[in-house]
């Protein structure tokens, strides 16, 4: 459970509003993220297109782009949560890699190399990335070894987002003077997606077909709430009373907040909810966690996304 400083306690109205869990299927299905184990050959767009064609959406869109040899977590939102999936971009990463050394080096001499090369590193993203080849400072949050057969070393990475791995294993191969390259990649964590829950394109379409036969249990089991989109970030929680004017695009003041997630620093991305748990917006904090907390008037958070629709929540604002 999510650990949360409490600045007043309100109840839920069970008028208005859903829990995201028990939103109707149809609801739901246009709100819902897929954690996708996604193939190797196909590229992120084709996957998406073809989740499309499955749940017959209008529109789908997937969390941080895989190339087509790499497999692994592709979260894919639906419809409506194709806006939420945005927040996935920034969040962390993680990937299992076999690397290839071009000739052999002691296990300890690549064990030193990859201690030196976790925590802030720099990188230039490869020739044929899609964003600009200028050179960048990375977080590479740990590497552990898991295994290493002769020149093929697996290990596993967490980073932060817009690491190149293929980059990564060149930068080592280089460090340690054999040279060095990816082999193989699956990416296992984005966010709170992780490998544990992912499900396969057929697994989606034989839910699919289940659901239009009459039971929806595993197509329940397929799609999690958009909500999920935004789990890795710290959380606000507003009243009722604010949630409208949120949805017209009003930043959030310190009175409209009922619970707030500790640490907060000013410039934090957070996530707003309603007492429900659903998906409000996301913004920038403008002050700490004790600051908000202690605050009874003034804007807290600076909201950037809207997520929840307009009059889904009655107006209770002049």
């Amino acid at each position: 459970m999510t650990k949360l400083l409490h600045k007043a306690t309100a109840e839920t109205n069970p008028n208005y509003g859903c829990h995201p869990k028990k939103r109707p299927m149809e609801e739901h299905l246009h709100k819902s993220i897929i954690n996708l184990d996604k193939p190797m050959g196909p590229t992120s767009h084709q996957v998406d297109s073809w989740v499309k064609k499955i749940l017959r959406a209008e529109k789908t869109g997937h969390g941080g782009t895989l190339d087509p040899r790499v497999t692994g977590v592709l979260p894919v939102g639906v419809d409506d949560a194709t806006r939420a999936i945005q927040l996935l971009l920034s969040a962390p990463k993680e990937y299992v890699c076999l690397m290839r050394l071009h000739h052999p080096v002691a296990q300890a001499r690549v064990c030193q190399v990859l201690e030196e090369f976790t925590g802030k590193i720099f990188q230039t993203p490869p020739l044929r990335s899609a964003v600009k080849r200028e050179l960048r400072v990375r977080s590479i949050y740990y590497v552990h070894i898991l295994e290493m057969d002769e020149q093929d070393v697996l290990f596993r990475i967490g980073c932060e987002a817009g690491t190149y791995i293929r980059k990564y294993c060149h930068d080592v191969g280089e460090a340690l003077g054999v040279g060095a390259h990816m082999a193989e990649l699956r990416r296992t964590r984005v966010g709170s997606f992780q490998e544990d829950t992912l499900h396969t394109l057929q697994d989606l379409t034989d839910a699919y077909v289940a659901w239009q036969e009459g039971d929806e249990t595993l197509l329940r089991e397929c799609l999690l709430p958009m909500e999920a989109a935004a789990s890795h970030l710290p959380l606000m929680v507003v009243r009722d009373s604010a949630v409208d004017a949120l949805c017209h695009g009003a930043d959030l003041a310190a009175g409209g907040i009922l619970a707030l997630s500790p640490d907060l620093k000013s410039g934090d991305m957070v996530r707003v909810e309603t007492l429900k748990g659903e998906l409000v917006a996301a913004g920038l904090t403008l002050q700490p966690s004790r600051e908000i907390q202690q605050l009874s008037q003034g804007i807290m958070v600076d909201i950037k996304k809207v997520f929840m629709e307009p009059g889904t929540y009655p107006r209770m604002w002049k």
